[in-house]
């Protein structure tokens, strides 16, 4: 037990000053008026349906995280054949790789990082800086090669691979430690009971508008139609929590007030990002006046 506790200790002794710096990035507000600006241009830009493809809406899942996998593997393999002797137009390739393929991973994380709140986007600005930093890096590394200084190339190349393990850092706190990308309503299946529950009394449920009721503590937004169709769905947004009862109901869908995500009334579908997920949907009946709701398992959209 004392071992223990001694390795408890000196595990926390190490990682608290880290953890510290992180903490007071999140909340020094130095870099929001940078961050605005960068927002600012980055929704600016003209992508249309690709914005949605960038966020992964297709996959389900951030798209950020799969494509930094390529520019990373490349790097890394080219830093193994920088450790053996007789190599030197492999490791070319593979750094060329790798800042070919860092541009669509950084569109990609660029657009998330547009939708983020300011504690996220502090951290992600230096995730960023961090990233580009070793892109500068690789890029030298590869120009010394191209030019036979070899040595130098090296040099820079494990200088870039410690600022892409200083990004990817970064990178995992804003995804583990923030919940940047994570589906913020994952949790919604396990803690609603699975029995119809009363949420409240038709009159309590204006037509054509999203009103917020409760279900076993859960937040959800109720809209009921002009035909007499109840549809209700988990009330916080999957992308980032943001109150759907707040939001705008128009073609059968809810828009999330804080970021313009779009989910189809009928099933909780993503119909638009930046959210990656669908909410969790309820099938609601009327009894004796009163709106009863239970889970709808599984989700059928399409």
């Amino acid at each position: 037990m004392t071992g223990e506790r001694l390795t408890t200790t000196a595990t926390r002794a190490w990682s608290r000053p880290l953890l510290t710096a992180l903490d007071r990035l999140e909340h020094w507000p130095g870099p929001d008026r940078l961050a605005s600006a960068v927002r600012g241009a980055v929704r600016a830009v003209p992508l249309g349906p690709a914005r949605d493809v960038l966020h992964g809406l297709p996959l389900g899942h951030p798209l950020h995280p799969l494509l930094v996998q390529v520019p990373v593997g490349a790097w890394l393999s080219a830093a193994v054949l920088d450790c053996l002797p007789g190599r030197g137009r492999q490791q070319q390739v593979l750094i060329g790789v790798g800042l070919v393929s860092a541009a669509p991973a950084a569109l990609a994380g660029w657009a998330d990082w547009a939708e983020l709140p300011p504690g996220q986007a502090r951290v992600g600005l230096v995730h960023a800086a961090a990233n580009l930093t070793a892109v500068s890096l690789y890029a030298a590394s590869l120009t010394a090669r191209l030019r036979g200084r070899n040595a130098s190339g090296r040099l820079l190349a494990a200088a870039g691979l410690a600022a892409v393990g200083a990004g990817g850092a970064l990178g995992g706190h804003l995804s583990y430690r923030q919940a940047a990308g994570a589906n913020h309503a994952e949790a919604v299946p396990n803690i609603v009971p699975q029995d119809w529950t009363r949420i409240g009394a038709v009159a309590d449920f204006p037509v054509g508008r999203p009103v917020r009721a409760e279900l076993a503590g859960v937040d959800l937004v109720v809209v009921r139609e002009s035909g007499g169709g109840i549809h209700a769905l988990a009330g916080r947004c999957s992308h980032m929590a943001g109150p759907l009862f707040d939001g705008e109901v128009a073609d059968g869908c809810v828009r999330c007030p804080w970021h313009g995500s779009v989910f189809r009334l009928t099933d909780g579908w993503n119909v638009r990002g930046p959210a990656t997920a669908p909410q969790p949907a309820f099938e609601c009946r009327t009894v004796d006046g009163h709106v009863e709701a239970r889970l709808r398992r599984p989700h059928a959209g399409s």
